[in-house]
């Protein structure tokens, strides 16, 4: 075999045909470019200085899909996960509910668990590492007790999951109520749903949970979101670092509303998280808008992105 090798020619280039390169269709243009920042610029110049590129194209579009979506008072649905309280966005995200701009707000089980802990010590996320060898995670007695009492009551009224919660939040007063989403749904009368999966949350393992007012109050909320999603034509969904539930709930939640004949084919999505995930990329920006509509990812720190986001579509708003 290698004698064969040997004998083969390498292939000529004399009869390779080009053309001029000025004839050729080219996806990248100077126009294209970003700019070079100049200090003591405004957020505006920032944002317009972006290349017009890849996810810089994206975030362009998005801002000016949500531009739309606000003007037209369109549903603006923000998903989160747990992870964007603990990094510091609530005083954002509680800006764009004082706007107007987020019209409902979803969460998983542990987003009531950081919040209360916010609203109560102004402090939250314990050191599982150093606490778990010694059977001490999760059980914060203050936690635990207030929480499962306001599901408790919650299921006793009819309500749903997240707003039992944030109503007694509200009631409580605590001292950094003002850091509160719970609290700020509660007082601006914005749907919060809660989510939860049993035996994901510290509270599932507390003396006073009740697993039966956990399942009423957080179906109950999922039939509420579901409301919410009946309404999305034209608007926007927010996935903001939820990897799992949150995609799969509102994947189940669209397809309740289409198959009840509601018409949610044309809307926004996007995707925000450090990493790609399959299921946020599957349920929520390619299966959700594949007959219409968009849906971007735009992968990063939730804490500089989704602030990024928020001060672009703030300024595209004229403040």
């Amino acid at each position: 075999m290698n004698q064969k090798m040997d004998k083969l020619e390498p292939i000529s280039l004399g009869d390779v045909r080009t053309y001029p390169l000025k004839k050729r269709t080219s996806k990248i243009s100077v126009m294209d470019f970003g700019s070079s920042w100049i200090a003591g610029g405004k957020m505006r110049l920032w944002f317009e200085a972006l290349p017009n590129i890849l996810a810089g194209s994206d975030l362009r579009r998005l801002v000016n899909r949500l531009t739309k979506a606000v003007k037209e008072r369109r549903t603006i649905i923000l998903a989160i996960g747990a992870h964007a309280i603990k990094v510091g966005l609530s005083p954002v995200i509680l800006d764009l509910m004082e706007r107007g701009i987020i019209t409902g707000l979803a969460m998983n089980g542990a987003g009531i668990v950081h919040d209360l802990e916010v609203a109560m010590i102004g402090a939250t996320s314990e050191d599982v590492d150093n606490e778990l060898p010694q059977g001490r995670f999760g059980m914060a007695k203050e936690t635990g007790e207030f929480l499962n009492m306001a599901i408790r009551d919650g299921a006793k009224k009819g309500n749903g999951l997240g707003y039992s919660v944030g109503r007694d939040v509200l009631k409580a007063s605590f001292p950094y109520n003002r850091f509160s989403l719970l609290a700020g749904a509660a007082r601006l009368d914005i749907p919060l749903t809660v989510h939860v999966a049993i035996g994901t949350d510290i509270i599932h393992f507390h003396p006073s949970v009740d697993g039966s007012a956990i399942g009423k109050t957080s179906h109950l909320d999922f039939r509420i979101f579901a409301t919410l999603v009946s309404r999305l034509e034209g608007g926007v969904y927010i996935n903001l670092g939820s990897a799992v539930v949150l995609p799969e709930v509102f994947l189940k939640a669209l397809t309740l509303v289409r198959n009840l004949g509601f018409n949610v084919g044309r809307f926004t999505t996007v995707d925000m998280d450090f990493i790609r995930h399959y299921r946020p990329m599957s349920n929520v920006v390619k299966r959700p808008t594949v007959d219409g509509g968009e849906g971007f990812s735009l992968t990063g720190h939730n804490e500089l992105m989704f602030p990024l986001l928020a001060a672009a579509l703030i300024e595209n708003l004229g403040g």
